[in-house]
């Protein structure tokens, strides 16, 4: 094992290890706040429930603990066990190639996903279940789970074939070529997501009620958003939870609720929810998201010209010199440094809620935001005494405390 193969391995066990911390900590804030109501919520959230909620992030902070040794271990096994068996398995049937370097992939992504399908059955059949979340049957469960690897399978492999044929045809700037081409991608997946991908996993229908469209469309033409519609998710049938997006851009954008949201907010709060999202059209934060993740994007592909080099990870970890495998050791050594980049990622989004927040607070006043959030915090069972280290680190949004008094102080 060279040296920096020693410091991968070494980050991604640090990384796991802050990891259990972390989550110690937001187990050990929670447990201890688990008796008192912050003053702020006395009033709208009972004892009993702020006990379930406590309860509840316990319970999904613990199996996040299981999760975090379990994805430590598997990154390391991988690494220096499992991808060279995986590289003959694969070579004995494939000649060296694209096909082969395609193939080690997709079979990484295969195995990666079977072997998160324990985690993944536990969250929803035992966690979401014991809490009344989950609405899911087994039947239902596996047939999205291969629905979406069927997705991924398509998608992955033009774009893989693409990836490695540029690499061995411009061998120095393969990585700007790719570059573009999955910036461009991912702008097309953005523009088309609405029409053709949400509809494979979920119905969508226009909002029924017509006193509330017509009371939602006031309050986007105020805000000068034009859509594609107000849509209704049958989002009931996986979940008990409620939320509300937007997705897409340009002439495709779409406003979706979920049902479980519609059946359980007020009008007024429904608006406040439409208005927050709003918000993040007219502050601009999608395209400033968009910059953000493309900056990003770039230092990664810069990084995996350097990765997918013959002095590179195979080299690094002794590993035949095979693009496939290159690939497969950088996804998984970049965990550590996202990770560790994390609390500046969640601060940007963090503060753009806190926008957000404020603009729908300038369009239909506070009270109706603050009782959507509370609502939502209570149906939800999210905590509101997280540990604050822990919100730094995994929070994309503010605690909800926060958020509150950030409305009734903002100017």
């Amino acid at each position: 094992m060279t040296n920096l193969a020693a410091v991968i391995c070494v980050s991604i066990i640090l990384s796991a290890a802050l990891g259990v911390y972390l989550r110690l900590r937001q187990i050990d804030w929670v447990a201890r706040n688990r008796l008192t109501v912050p003053a702020d919520f006395f009033r709208a959230v009972t004892l009993e429930e702020h006990r379930c909620a406590a309860d509840y992030n316990v319970a999904k902070t613990r199996l996040s603990i299981v999760a975090t040794i379990y994805d430590g271990a598997t990154s390391l096994l991988w690494l220096l066990v499992w991808l060279s068996p995986l590289y003959w398995a694969v070579g004995s049937f494939i000649e060296p190639g694209l096909t082969r370097s395609v193939a080690l992939v997709l079979a990484f992504g295969f195995l990666s996903a079977v072997l998160q399908l324990p985690l993944d059955l536990g969250e929803t059949f035992w966690l979401e279940a014991r809490f009344g979340f989950n609405r899911q049957t087994f039947g239902g469960f596996f047939a999205d789970w291969l629905k979406g690897g069927a997705l991924e399978f398509a998608v992955a492999t033009p774009l893989l074939y693409a990836a490695f044929a540029l690499l061995r045809e411009a061998p120095d700037r393969w990585w700007l070529y790719a570059y573009v081409g999955f910036m461009v991608f991912i702008l097309a997946i953005t523009a088309i997501y609405p029409t053709f991908i949400a509809p494979l996993f979920n119905k969508f229908s226009p909002l029924p009620n017509e006193a509330m469209r017509e009371r939602l469309e006031t309050l986007l033409k105020k805000c000068g958003f034009e859509s594609r519609g107000l849509f209704v998710m049958d989002a009931s049938r996986r979940s008990s939870r409620g939320n509300a997006y937007f997705t897409g851009f340009g002439k495709a954008k779409r406003i979706v609720f979920y049902d479980t949201l519609l059946a359980r907010h007020t009008p007024e709060e429904i608006e406040s929810i439409l208005a927050h999202e709003l918000g993040h059209f007219k502050l601009g934060h999608v395209r400033q998201m968009l910059v953000l993740s493309a900056a990003i994007a770039f230092v990664g592909f810069a990084a995996l010209r350097w990765a997918l080099g013959d002095t590179g990870l195979t080299f690094v970890f002794g590993l035949p010199n095979e693009p496939g495998l290159a690939l497969i050791a950088a996804l998984l050594a970049k965990d550590p440094v996202i990770h560790i980049l994390s609390p500046l990622l969640s601060w940007r989004s963090r503060r753009a809620e806190f926008e957000a927040d404020d603009f729908a607070k300038s369009m239909v006043g506070e009270e109706p935001m603050i009782s959507a959030l509370t609502r939502l915090t209570r149906d939800n069972l999210a905590t509101l005494t997280p540990d604050r280290i822990y919100a730094l680190f995994y929070y994309s949004h503010p605690p909800v405390p926060l958020r509150v008094a950030h409305l009734r102080g903002a100017d």
